[in-house]
């Protein structure tokens, strides 16, 4: 029950969000009390006035107009029109308009993972970390199809649109984690684009950053490349156990290292280093039979190092499954 509550109920963590539920919630009552008045009345009527065996047909006078009525009729819907405008539109701007000292972060959706690029120039994948009490500029664009980025205890949400940019922002005020999820159809991995917003105290978001990358430099290829499966979102379309989503697993490339693999065009390439990275960083190449092209460009996403510990992990799953 808590959780159904939790989900329909978002925590308002953000400045403005207690004001849009309270937008919301006057709407919702004006309209349920308009509706009940409607319903109860016809009701009501429907059976003071209904014909019953054995009553005399009686002719209604003829009305021309009531003029109260009508007033009535017209001023109220103005008033609540009036102050949902009104309320609305005071909602909007302070939702658009970006305090000047915001932290500008840069978001970029790609079937099916979010990229956050932060103006000190580190990056993460899936985890937009953030201050606490501090006003956070979101810059959003994609790199294909049409996104929409949304944080329900933020209550922000912006369509993202591949060639241009938009712009959203909000400032949290409670540390926690928090569910972000794409809120427009993108494909076959739609449901699984989701990330989540970490909200730290300002000198843990200063330690955080200064140290953002630098725990993964000593890290052995393998296990940098099972940490990576997981930070750039490979799992969302990849298993480990053999089975197939939508693209083949790990486990099945690892066992056929060194063999052929058949593509969709009748080709095939020998599955060995330089195959594993082509597929990378140009997927739509070497589409394998009995799949869709759907893989996204990892060129940019990933250094020269990072690629080479994906393969090295890819490798080591062939050599667990014959433990």
């Amino acid at each position: 029950m808590d959780r159904l509550t939790e989900y329909l109920f978002p925590k308002q963590v953000s400045s403005f969000a207690h004001d849009i539920d309270n937008l919301f919630y006057f709407i919702f009552y004006a309209s349920l009390v308009l509706f009940l008045i409607v319903v109860v009345g016809m009701v009501y009527l429907a059976i003071k006035y209904r014909f019953k065996k054995g009553d005399e047909v009686r002719l209604t006078s003829s009305l021309d107009h009531n003029t109260f009525l009508e007033v009535l009729f017209f001023v109220i819907p103005l008033i609540l029109v009036t102050i949902t405008f009104v309320w609305g539109i005071k909602s909007y701007l302070n939702m658009i308009i970006v305090p000047d000292d915001a932290i500008e972060i840069k978001v970029t959706g790609q079937s099916w993972f979010w990229t956050f690029d932060y103006p000190e120039g580190g990056s993460t994948l899936n985890e937009l970390v953030v201050p606490v009490e501090t006003p956070i500029k979101i810059v959003l664009s994609s790199r294909d199809v049409l996104h929409s980025f949304y944080i329900p205890v933020m209550r922000a949400k912006m369509d993202v649109l591949p060639n241009r940019y938009n712009v959203m922002w909000f400032d949290a005020n409670q540390a926690g984690e928090y569910e972000i999820f794409c809120t427009e159809y993108c494909g076959t991995g739609h449901s699984n684009m989701n990330a989540k917003v970490i909200v730290l105290p300002q000198k843990m978001y200063e330690i955080w950053l200064a140290e953002a990358g630098s725990a993964d430099d000593d890290l052995p290829l393998e296990e940098l490349g099972e940490k990576l499966y997981s930070k750039k979102a490979c799992n969302t379309c990849h298993t480990l156990d053999g089975t197939a989503l939508v693209g083949p697993s790990y486990l099945q490339t690892s066992q056929m290292w060194g063999q052929e693999r058949v593509f969709d065009d009748g080709s095939s390439a020998i599955i060995d280093e330089n195959y594993v990275r082509s597929s990378i960083l140009e997927p739509q190449t070497q589409i394998v039979a009995g799949y869709q092209g759907v893989m996204p460009t990892y060129q940019g996403l990933l250094n020269d190092r990072e690629l080479d510990a994906l393969i090295a992990f890819l490798k080591t799953l062939k050599e667990d499954s014959q433990i």
